[in-house]
């Protein structure tokens, strides 16, 4: 690592536009920001301040809320009397100004340093006044990990990073080893549609408190009684879940129609990802961009489900022509995962040493699917009633909804179970330790309790499993399994968990 000169000289344009972005400096307001507050904003400030790791990674899908989670912090620091020169943003998606720097990173930090903060880092840290950096959207820029390295290595500060690509972020993750800690937020929770839309308020059952309790049948029993108590206020909230999904300017912009929430949603998320996150390879080869549209498209088709080379491979010859193989599909597939606008939740081969199975696609928010393909597709009972025949894919959206929701739990293991034989397919396979718990979605008005459990069955009879019991996921309340094995529980009341 370069070292830098003790004077750091900025562009003049740039050294403009970092202090507009940061005008609190001269005791100016920031943009004005929404009031709700996301479920991360308490966890992350306690560990800015508090951490045992000098860095804080917040990573998400684009437009979830993270710019926002990091001003509301900063409002707060600024509320509680931390000095205005103590705190310093930088958002990589705006200025480009900072692509001609060599170190970027550092040298806006000293910058900082020698002309806001008016002493050294350590030095401030010294005087009870560290200094807080916040940079925003840092994968858009080469080589930050090991400017951020040398930063927290030799300086006393809090940083907190956030970043749109999981693979860039995990890029980085080796170098900083013991230096950061990882948060990871996707769209809105339905507990917190229930906030943002109805002011309803109050702790989730499913806290940060580690995996173990998810072992315990009588966690997912008070889960069940949990949400019959809150079942009106439940209900709303996933009636608009439904409709919208879980973008918070989706919810927030209530008043407008569909059209331009969808017009919304693929400009600033979609094709945003696929321009701007996307567009550049290793060592800067171009990736091809109506390629990744087209596999987006179909993950949206397919979501929910297992779709491998037989069903990606021609669909996208047929729209795109030429020869496209396999393996670039499956490399585009996992760009697209890396952006977290969907998951790919990988088979469950406890006894095969080689996977043979696809991968099961899970979008990050059904809404996506019903902008990109202009084909909207309610989920809520009501709405299933009253358009019956899109229960089918109502069922298969309700299942990628389940996939993406439990891969977003920290360090739990998520799978599904193909079929193997006279073995039957189960949907969803947690691995908590050496004990598993199979899951079953069945997203229908009538619960057959033998068939619909039968991959459940099969699976807790296998002592090679372990698994002491399973869960069925089912479109209503009330259902009710003889099997005292089988807890049933409605999607919007898994979703109320957490």
């Amino acid at each position: 690592m370069a070292e830098l000169p003790a004077s750091v000289r900025l562009p003049a344009e740039l050294v403009l536009t970092l202090k507009k972005v940061n005008p609190w400096w001269e005791g100016k307001p920031g943009p004005r920001i929404p009031a709700f507050r996301r479920w991360p904003f308490g966890r992350l400030l306690s560990l800015l301040e508090r951490g045992l790791t000098p860095a804080v990674v917040l990573r998400g899908p684009r437009r979830v809320g993270k710019t926002v989670l990091v001003r509301q912090i900063i409002e707060d620091l600024l509320a509680r009397g931390v000095p205005a020169e103590c705190l310093f943003y930088l958002p990589f998606d705006e200025l480009e100004a900072l692509r001609g720097l060599g170190e970027p990173i550092l040298s806006v930090a000293y910058w900082f340093e020698e002309n806001v903060l008016g002493r050294s880092f350590n030095e401030s840290a010294r005087e009870g006044r560290p200094a807080y950096l916040f940079f925003d959207e840092v994968q858009n820029l080469d080589n930050w990990a090991p400017q951020i390295k040398h930063l927290v290595d030799n300086h006393t500060v809090r940083a907190l990073i956030t970043g749109s690509s999981s693979l860039r972020i995990e890029a980085g993750r080796d170098s900083l080893a013991g230096r950061i800690t990882t948060v990871e937020m996707g769209p809105l929770l339905l507990r917190e549609i229930a906030g943002l839309r109805f002011g309803f308020s109050e702790p989730p059952l499913w806290g940060d408190n580690g995996l173990d309790h998810l072992l315990a049948p009588d966690f997912w029993h008070s889960a069940r009684q949990k949400a019959y108590r809150d079942a009106e206020i439940r209900w709303k909230a996933f009636q608009v879940f439904s409709e919208r999904g879980g973008y918070p300017e989706a919810s927030e912009k209530a008043d407008l129609p569909w059209s331009e929430v969808a017009d919304y949603l693929n400009e600033t998320v979609i094709k945003r990802a696929i321009k701007h996150d996307l567009r550049l390879g290793a060592r800067g080869q171009k990736r091809d961009e109506k390629l990744l549209e087209e596999v987006f498209r179909l993950a949206c088709r397919y979501a929910g489900q297992v779709a491998g080379q037989s069903v990606f491979v021609p669909e996208i010859h047929q729209a795109l022509g030429g020869n496209v193989g396999w393996r670039r599909i499956l490399n585009y597939l996992g760009f697209l995962d890396g952006t977290l606008l969907l998951r790919l939740i990988k088979p469950h081969e406890i006894r095969l040493k080689r996977r043979k199975s696809p991968d099961k696609i899970c979008l990050c928010d059904h809404a996506l699917r019903a902008s990109w393909l202009q084909e909207v597709i309610p989920i809520d009972p009501e709405g299933l009633v009253n358009n019956p025949h899109l229960s089918d894919l109502a069922g298969h959206l309700a299942e990628s909804t389940v996939g993406y929701f439990l891969s977003s739990v920290p360090n739990l293991d998520v799978s599904y179970f193909p079929m193997r034989g006279a073995e039957p397919e189960v949907d969803f396979i947690l691995t908590v330790g050496t004990r598993r718990i199979p899951i079953e979605v069945k997203y229908r008005r009538r619960i057959d309790p033998h068939e619909d459990t039968r991959g459940l069955r099969a699976f807790l009879e296998k002592t090679i499993y372990n698994a002491p019991f399973g869960l069925l996921i089912t479109l209503d309340d009330g259902v009710q399994i003889p099997d005292p094995r089988i807890i049933p529980l409605s999607l919007s009341a898994l979703l109320w968990l957490r």
